[in-house]
Protein backbone atom coordinates (compact mmCIF):
# COMPACT_ATOMS: atom_id res chain seq x y z
CA UNK A 1 0.00 0.00 0.00
CA UNK A 2 1.61 3.60 -1.19
CA UNK A 3 2.48 5.24 1.98
CA UNK A 4 1.09 8.51 2.59
CA UNK A 5 3.71 10.53 2.04
CA UNK A 6 4.43 8.84 -1.44
CA UNK A 7 1.03 10.17 -2.34
CA UNK A 8 1.39 13.78 -0.79
CA UNK A 9 4.33 13.72 -3.13
CA UNK A 10 2.39 12.54 -6.24
CA UNK A 11 -0.51 14.59 -5.61
CA UNK A 12 1.59 17.48 -5.19
CA UNK A 13 3.27 17.16 -8.93
CA UNK A 14 -0.07 16.13 -9.89
CA UNK A 15 -1.65 19.51 -9.06
CA UNK A 16 1.26 21.25 -10.07
CA UNK A 17 1.15 20.17 -13.50
CA UNK A 18 -2.79 21.43 -13.46
CA UNK A 19 -2.66 24.75 -11.69
CA UNK A 20 -0.18 25.78 -14.86
CA UNK A 21 -3.37 24.92 -16.90
CA UNK A 22 -5.29 26.91 -14.46
CA UNK A 23 -7.55 24.15 -13.24
CA UNK A 24 -8.58 24.77 -9.21
CA UNK A 25 -7.43 22.50 -6.48
CA UNK A 26 -10.87 21.01 -5.64
CA UNK A 27 -11.37 19.33 -9.47
CA UNK A 28 -7.86 18.63 -9.75
CA UNK A 29 -7.96 16.47 -6.30
CA UNK A 30 -11.60 14.93 -7.07
CA UNK A 31 -9.27 13.51 -10.85
CA UNK A 32 -6.72 12.77 -8.47
CA UNK A 33 -8.73 10.08 -6.82
CA UNK A 34 -9.90 8.94 -10.07
CA UNK A 35 -6.69 8.26 -10.97
CA UNK A 36 -5.80 6.53 -7.72
CA UNK A 37 -8.80 4.10 -7.66
CA UNK A 38 -8.08 3.18 -11.57
CA UNK A 39 -3.87 2.68 -10.60
CA UNK A 40 -5.33 0.73 -7.61
CA UNK A 41 -7.30 -1.62 -9.47
CA UNK A 42 -7.08 -5.64 -8.53
CA UNK A 43 -4.55 -7.26 -10.96
CA UNK A 44 -2.40 -4.68 -11.04
CA UNK A 45 1.19 -5.55 -9.85
CA UNK A 46 3.73 -3.68 -11.73
CA UNK A 47 1.19 -0.51 -13.50
CA UNK A 48 0.56 0.90 -10.38
CA UNK A 49 1.01 4.54 -8.96
CA UNK A 50 5.00 3.53 -8.12
CA UNK A 51 5.33 2.76 -12.01
CA UNK A 52 3.59 6.60 -12.60
CA UNK A 53 6.00 8.19 -9.97
CA UNK A 54 8.81 6.44 -11.56
CA UNK A 55 7.98 8.08 -15.11
CA UNK A 56 7.54 10.95 -13.92
CA UNK A 57 10.67 11.43 -12.12
CA UNK A 58 11.88 10.12 -15.44
CA UNK A 59 10.21 12.76 -17.82
CA UNK A 60 11.67 15.13 -15.17
CA UNK A 61 15.10 14.13 -15.84
CA UNK A 62 14.40 14.30 -19.69
CA UNK A 63 12.50 17.58 -19.62
CA UNK A 64 15.19 19.70 -21.86
CA UNK A 65 14.20 16.90 -23.97
CA UNK A 66 10.52 18.12 -24.49
CA UNK A 67 8.11 20.46 -26.52
CA UNK A 68 5.47 20.61 -24.15
CA UNK A 69 5.80 19.03 -20.75
CA UNK A 70 2.72 19.10 -19.29
CA UNK A 71 1.21 17.06 -22.11
CA UNK A 72 4.27 14.76 -21.64
CA UNK A 73 3.33 14.76 -17.62
CA UNK A 74 -0.31 14.44 -18.63
CA UNK A 75 0.16 11.59 -21.04
CA UNK A 76 2.49 9.47 -17.98
CA UNK A 77 -0.77 9.90 -15.44
CA UNK A 78 -2.59 8.19 -18.19
CA UNK A 79 -0.75 6.03 -20.03
CA UNK A 80 -1.62 3.11 -18.30
CA UNK A 81 -4.92 3.95 -16.48
CA UNK A 82 -7.08 1.25 -18.19
CA UNK A 83 -4.85 -1.93 -17.65
CA UNK A 84 -5.97 -5.11 -18.61
CA UNK A 85 -3.69 -8.14 -19.01
CA UNK A 86 -6.37 -9.62 -21.80
CA UNK A 87 -7.33 -6.95 -23.83
CA UNK A 88 -5.26 -5.47 -26.81
CA UNK A 89 -7.17 -1.67 -26.48
CA UNK A 90 -5.76 -0.60 -23.37
CA UNK A 91 -4.15 2.16 -25.08
CA UNK A 92 -7.03 3.34 -27.10
CA UNK A 93 -9.11 3.05 -24.00
CA UNK A 94 -6.76 4.93 -21.87
CA UNK A 95 -6.63 7.80 -24.68
CA UNK A 96 -10.21 7.94 -24.37
CA UNK A 97 -10.32 8.44 -20.87
CA UNK A 98 -7.94 10.56 -20.72
CA UNK A 99 -9.72 12.81 -23.18
CA UNK A 100 -12.52 12.98 -21.49
CA UNK A 101 -11.15 13.38 -17.59
CA UNK A 102 -9.22 16.35 -18.99
CA UNK A 103 -11.88 17.68 -21.04
CA UNK A 104 -14.18 17.83 -18.09
CA UNK A 105 -10.90 19.73 -16.21
CA UNK A 106 -10.95 22.21 -19.45
CA UNK A 107 -7.98 21.70 -20.44
CA UNK A 108 -7.38 23.24 -23.66
CA UNK A 109 -7.94 20.64 -26.69
CA UNK A 110 -4.72 21.02 -28.56
CA UNK A 111 -3.08 19.69 -25.11
CA UNK A 112 -5.62 16.72 -25.31
CA UNK A 113 -5.03 16.06 -28.69
CA UNK A 114 -1.18 15.81 -28.08
CA UNK A 115 -2.07 14.03 -24.62
CA UNK A 116 -4.06 11.16 -26.51
CA UNK A 117 -1.62 10.95 -29.02
CA UNK A 118 1.72 10.60 -26.90
CA UNK A 119 -0.37 7.35 -25.00
CA UNK A 120 -0.97 6.21 -28.46
CA UNK A 121 2.21 5.85 -29.15
CA UNK A 122 3.26 3.58 -25.78
CA UNK A 123 1.28 0.84 -28.01
CA UNK A 124 4.24 0.30 -30.03
CA UNK A 125 6.61 2.02 -28.06
CA UNK A 126 7.91 3.88 -31.42
CA UNK A 127 8.55 7.66 -31.94
CA UNK A 128 8.85 10.04 -35.17
CA UNK A 129 13.02 11.09 -35.16
CA UNK A 130 11.42 14.63 -34.37
CA UNK A 131 8.85 13.51 -32.10
CA UNK A 132 10.70 14.68 -28.80
CA UNK A 133 7.82 14.32 -26.60
CA UNK A 134 7.48 10.80 -27.63
CA UNK A 135 10.69 10.34 -27.07
CA UNK A 136 10.82 11.29 -23.76
CA UNK A 137 7.25 9.61 -22.81
CA UNK A 138 8.66 6.10 -24.16
CA UNK A 139 11.92 6.56 -22.66
CA UNK A 140 10.55 6.99 -19.06
CA UNK A 141 8.29 4.47 -19.25
CA UNK A 142 10.64 1.76 -20.47
CA UNK A 143 13.59 2.90 -17.82
CA UNK A 144 12.78 0.26 -15.85
CA UNK A 145 14.40 -2.05 -17.97
CA UNK A 146 18.06 -0.16 -17.17
CA UNK A 147 17.20 -0.79 -13.24
CA UNK A 148 19.84 -2.35 -10.99
CA UNK A 149 19.38 -6.34 -11.38
CA UNK A 150 17.22 -6.17 -7.67
CA UNK A 151 14.73 -3.92 -8.84
CA UNK A 152 14.62 -5.35 -12.77
CA UNK A 153 14.24 -8.65 -11.10
CA UNK A 154 10.90 -7.38 -9.29
CA UNK A 155 9.82 -5.66 -12.73
CA UNK A 156 9.93 -8.93 -14.12
CA UNK A 157 8.50 -10.70 -11.34
CA UNK A 158 5.05 -8.41 -11.15
CA UNK A 159 5.00 -8.57 -14.91
CA UNK A 160 4.49 -12.36 -14.72
CA UNK A 161 2.29 -11.46 -11.75
CA UNK A 162 -0.09 -9.82 -13.72
CA UNK A 163 -0.29 -12.60 -16.32
CA UNK A 164 -1.34 -14.78 -13.79
CA UNK A 165 -4.15 -16.21 -15.84
CA UNK A 166 -1.41 -17.71 -18.50
CA UNK A 167 -0.54 -20.90 -18.06
CA UNK A 168 3.45 -20.88 -17.72
CA UNK A 169 4.37 -22.04 -20.74
CA UNK A 170 2.51 -19.61 -22.85
CA UNK A 171 3.60 -16.60 -20.75
CA UNK A 172 7.08 -17.82 -21.28
CA UNK A 173 6.95 -17.66 -24.87
CA UNK A 174 4.77 -14.63 -24.97
CA UNK A 175 7.29 -12.60 -22.68
CA UNK A 176 10.25 -13.99 -24.86
CA UNK A 177 8.88 -12.78 -28.25
CA UNK A 178 7.97 -9.54 -26.52
CA UNK A 179 11.84 -8.97 -25.24
CA UNK A 180 13.70 -10.32 -28.04
CA UNK A 181 11.68 -7.50 -30.04
CA UNK A 182 13.19 -4.49 -28.06
CA UNK A 183 16.93 -6.37 -28.32
CA UNK A 184 16.25 -6.43 -32.37
CA UNK A 185 15.53 -3.10 -32.46
CA UNK A 186 18.29 -0.54 -33.29
CA UNK A 187 17.99 1.35 -30.43
CA UNK A 188 15.69 0.85 -27.22
CA UNK A 189 15.94 4.48 -26.27
CA UNK A 190 15.59 7.69 -28.47
CA UNK A 191 16.91 10.39 -25.94
CA UNK A 192 20.58 11.12 -26.06
CA UNK A 193 20.87 11.11 -22.71
CA UNK A 194 19.05 7.57 -21.99
CA UNK A 195 20.83 6.41 -24.84
CA UNK A 196 24.14 6.67 -23.71
CA UNK A 197 23.56 5.78 -20.38
CA UNK A 198 21.12 3.80 -19.68
CA UNK A 199 20.72 1.20 -23.46
CA UNK A 200 23.71 -0.90 -22.27
CA UNK A 201 21.92 -1.56 -18.91
CA UNK A 202 18.95 -2.30 -20.47
CA UNK A 203 19.75 -4.56 -22.94
CA UNK A 204 22.11 -6.86 -20.45
CA UNK A 205 18.74 -6.94 -17.99
CA UNK A 206 16.74 -8.13 -20.93
CA UNK A 207 19.03 -10.95 -21.97
CA UNK A 208 19.05 -12.24 -18.38
CA UNK A 209 15.72 -12.20 -18.46
CA UNK A 210 15.20 -14.02 -21.57
CA UNK A 211 18.05 -16.85 -20.46
CA UNK A 212 16.51 -17.02 -16.98
CA UNK A 213 12.65 -17.92 -18.52
CA UNK A 214 14.22 -20.08 -20.75
CA UNK A 215 16.06 -22.29 -18.11
CA UNK A 216 13.19 -22.27 -16.30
Amino acid sequence: MPTENFMDILFSNWQHTLQLLGVDQLAAEKAFNQLVAAYSTPGRYYHTLKHIDRVLSTIQILQGYTNNLAAVQLAAWFHDVVYDTEAQDNEERSADYAFELLSNLGIPESIIITVTRLILNTKDHQAAVNDYDSQVLLDADLAILAANSVEYEEYAHAICQEYGWLPEKDYITGRQKVLERFLQRSHIYFTPLMLEFAEPSARGNIQAEIQSLLSD
